[in-house]
């Protein structure tokens, strides 16, 4: 089994509770030098994208019992139990659709931005490649609408602006708002594994390295980041720093099942 197959296991259970609870972003304090990204609309946003294609598909693929159950929790607006039917059936974009649907309802700031993280995480869900665009386009509507309420919530730009990076024909965009950032808040961890996550895709390693080596210096608990330089290392077939950051996961993870596949692992390299 190699680090990025193991990295991948226990990442993506956490993952997936994350994409699940999505805890809203905390709004970040007001700064004289921050630049309005909701006033930043390019031109290739579609803000009337919609996923109602694929919710009638999942509609019509349902048991009939489960299709009439459900009608009836949409017909009452039952929305959070109607997100929890979807969640259950492994398909967070259909969730991020009626968690949208509260953020319509109850207007605030929190719910927006929860809607534009259920739809950008439930691109990596998606099975289907033409509706990963779909969703990033979403989740650029909510993002948008909730930094009208809450223009310094900091977390949530950075969302934004990773939805113009990940999912527009436009990435520069999203840098220049990344940067923008850096700028007056170089230690948000958020915003460092973002940038972190867009290097090892450009094929920046040495950044990538540098970036998720910060993200361990601002937060030591993130043992996850050990998981990620692994990969990188063994990548590099660097296998003596593979070791070492797996042996670091292995010492501060409380995950026992995870300790111990690691720690064989380990042992898998030391004998090569």
């Amino acid at each position: 089994m190699s680090a990025k197959k193991t990295q991948v296991i226990l990442v993506l259970a956490a993952l997936i509770l994350f994409v699940l609870l999505f805890i809203a972003p905390k709004i970040a304090p007001k700064s004289s030098d921050d630049t309005s990204i909701v006033n930043r609309q390019s031109a290739i946003t579609n803000f009337d994208a919609t996923i109602d294609v694929y919710v009638n598909l999942a509609l019509k693929n349902l048991e009939p019992q489960k299709k009439l159950n459900i009608n009836k929790l949409v017909a009452l607006k039952n929305y959070d139990s109607t997100i929890a039917f979807w969640d259950k059936q492994k398909r967070p974009d259909i969730a991020s659709y009626y968690t949208e649907e509260i953020a319509k309802k109850t207007a605030t700031a929190s719910n927006w931005f929860k809607a534009g993280n259920r739809y950008y995480y439930a691109v990596q869900f998606s099975e289907d490649e033409k509706e990963a665009p779909i969703l990033y386009q979403c989740a650029m509507r909510c993002f948008n609408k909730g930094l009208k309420l809450e223009p310094n919530n900091v977390d949530a730009k950075i969302m934004y602006a990773s939805c113009f990076v990940e999912g527009t024909n436009n990435p520069m965009e999203g840098v220049t708002l990344l940067k923008q950032i850096e700028k007056t808040d170089s230690n948000n961890v958020k915003l460092q594994t973002v940038f972190a996550a867009f290097s090892v895709k450009s094929g920046q390693i040495d950044k990538a390295i540098y970036r998720y080596t910060k993200i361990l210096q601002l937060d030591s608990t993130n043992v996850a980041v050990y998981l990620y330089l692994a990969d990188i290392y063994e990548q590099q077939q660097n296998i003596s720093k593979t070791i070492d950051v797996l042996e670091k996961y292995a010492a501060k993870t409380n995950d026992i099942t995870a300790k111990l596949e690691i720690t064989k692992y380990i042992q898998q390299l030391k004998t090569k």
